[in-house]
């Protein structure tokens, strides 16, 4: 795939904020001119080719190669509030673009968004990307070009590796309260595999005081897997918890995102909704300063 297409297709996904495409109902249905393929031009112009990793290089952006740690403070983050859809943007998506902040290692998107009651992304489409949903509150509907139909809350993960390509939609399934969520993607190792999904339900006494995994590599290991030499792990804390984590890859990275509460991590405060990233260590130390609930995602920071 040239550079120009794999920014249109990243046009097609990147678009799904704004509107979907009609619904398939049928295997070879002509879907007609989508919101997506008439702001691909625009995309492309505007981001050039920054949605791309760059060949052969680190994926940490260039001002940070002589650091160890890239800072996200919760209010710096991208904002877009299109009414049924409130989304704070971590790195560069849609109409918010950072040249600085466009990817930490393979994790090329952490949106945390809420939804409005009844409402959701129509049906659009992905290829060669791992897609995970985190859900923290409310009920989130899912329906695919699989045949998927489900629903996840708090409590699980979903996982979909889009590969040779698939359309799914999200709905709010409540018409009474709002639901929010992660939604993260990492770049695959592997591209043009079958697309999958899983979805899982999590332990939560598993990640009590204690970093519990939630997505690796490894299909016959603990949570869901992807494409990719990731681990992510999450954790409630207690208060005045001290705890570690050890890194797994070789050339990976952490990014820590704080899903609620305070904590230090290395010696670094940090509070609701902050993210920190940190490359060229073996292990962090990680203290709660509250109760809290953590989420780190090891990642690698060259692409594969």
């Amino acid at each position: 795939m040239d550079r120009k297409q794999f920014i249109k297709n990243t046009a097609f996904g990147v678009g799904s904020l704004v509107g979907g495409v009609n619904m398939l109902k049928a295997k070879n249905i002509k879907v007609k001119k989508s919101t997506y393929e008439e702001m691909a031009t625009g995309l492309e112009s505007q981001v050039g080719f920054n949605h791309l990793p760059p060949e052969g290089n680190s994926l940490i952006h260039k001002n940070s190669r002589t650091m160890n740690t890239i800072l996200h403070k919760a209010e710096t983050r991208g904002h877009a509030n299109h009414g049924w859809l409130n989304s704070h943007h971590t790195f560069s998506f849609a109409n918010y673009y950072n040249p600085e902040r466009m990817n930490f290692g393979v994790l090329r998107v952490l949106n945390d968004d809420l939804v409005s009651e009844g409402r959701g992304f129509g049906t659009h489409p992905h290829d060669n990307m791992e897609i995970i949903s985190i859900p923290l509150e409310g009920d989130l509907e899912h329906k695919d070009s699989m045949g998927n139909v489900a629903v996840i809350r708090e409590g699980d993960v979903q996982v979909m590796s889009a590969g040779t390509g698939i359309f799914h939609s999200e709905y709010n399934k409540n018409k009474d309260e709002p639901v929010k969520f992660l939604q993260i993607w990492v770049f695959p190792n592997k591209k043009d595999v079958k697309p999958r999904y899983d979805q899982i339900t999590l332990d939560k006494e598993k990640m009590k005081n204690q970093f519990h995994q939630v997505l690796s590599p490894n299909h016959d290991d603990e949570g869901v897997w992807v494409h990719q030499d990731a681990w992510f792990h999450m954790a409630d804390l207690d208060g005045g918890v001290e705890t570690n984590y050890t890194l797994k890859g070789k050339n990976s990275g952490v990014y820590a995102f704080i899903i609620e509460g305070d904590v230090e991590i290395n010696g670094q405060e940090l509070n609701t909704r902050d993210g920190y990233g940190i490359w060229d260590v073996e292990m962090i130390e990680i203290k709660a300063s509250s109760n809290a609930r953590v989420l780190l995602m090891e990642v690698p920071m060259n692409l594969n």
